[in-house]
């Protein structure tokens, strides 16, 4: 009980101070790609051209943000499903160990 109060106060400080900074302050949350973008400029003068091109270019930032949630949310089944597998596969070897521990033996 004392472990989940320490956990929930360590949680309220830091959304308080999130919200807190949020909102005084003016900044944007931004991608690493765009920053990554920005630093290759200023280190090439503007010479920098990509090696390939995308084949292809989602039509709206709405559907490239659909496309990878799409792409989080098959990801995070996948490996949600190995996890639940691999759980139940331990729990049916221990109820099968602690069956097999449970049989009567001969003389008892």
């Amino acid at each position: 009980m004392k472990l989940e109060v320490i956990v929930a106060v360590i949680v309220l400080v830091f959304t308080a101070q999130f919200i807190y900074i949020s909102a005084n302050t003016d900044a944007e949350f931004g991608g690493a790609d765009g920053q990554a973008g920005g630093v290759i400029e200023e280190l090439t003068e503007g010479t920098y051209e990509p090696i390939a091109q995308p084949l292809w270019e989602p039509p709206s930032g709405e559907i490239e943000s659909l496309l990878f949630s799409l792409q989080a949310a098959i990801g995070a089944l996948v490996i949600g499903y190995f996890f639940g597998y691999y759980r139940g596969k331990d729990q049916s070897t221990q109820s099968t160990q602690s069956s097999n521990t449970n049989i009567s033996k001969p003389g008892n």
